[in-house]
């Protein structure tokens, strides 16, 4: 690791410890020409999967299109951010735990779309309306009646 104040290469590592959940290792590293001490993040490198759509086109994943679309969904709900991220790495961790090289995207959806309806039903209907292109009212009203369903399933066994 180059220095950043005067470009030596050789550094040395004071202090390592985990941090983000044990997914980094933050390192603090000092100079040994100028004895400027600067910190560093490494992180495991993750081959993620290529997501199919059903056009069967190959796009790569993208955290940041994925992060867009649940957020288009939950805006202006009462929603946490905390909540919010905590969904996306779990849906993230799902998909690296497939060991696929390849994922539908159909199967990336309903991994979204359940993560929102444990968050905010509104929000999970909105995803679900882009998601699964209602063609008419009466698709919008069955996605509807299949969300109370589950509301009153759901609170029958609490």
């Amino acid at each position: 690791m180059h220095c950043p104040f005067c470009s030596e290469p050789d550094t040395r590592v004071i202090d390592s410890r985990l941090s983000n959940d044990g997914d980094q290792v933050r390192r603090r590293r000092e100079c040994v020409a100028c004895s400027e001490r600067f910190t560093t993040y490494e992180t495991a490198e993750l081959n993620m999967p290529r997501i199919v759509k059903s056009s069967g086109s190959r796009v790569p994943y993208s955290d940041e299109k994925l992060r867009a679309g649940v957020m288009r969904a939950l805006e202006k709900r009462p929603v946490v951010t905390e909540q919010v991220e905590e969904a996306l790495n779990r849906v993230k961790h799902k998909l690296m735990s497939a060991g696929l090289r390849e994922v539908d995207s159909s199967k990336l959806g309903n991994w979204v779309m359940e993560e929102l309806l444990a968050m905010d039903h509104v929000a999970y209907i909105r995803f679900a309306s882009v998601y699964l292109d209602f063609s008419d009212i009466n698709a919008f009203r069955d996605a509807i009646e299949r969300l109370d369903e589950k509301k009153k399933t759901r609170n029958k066994s609490s």
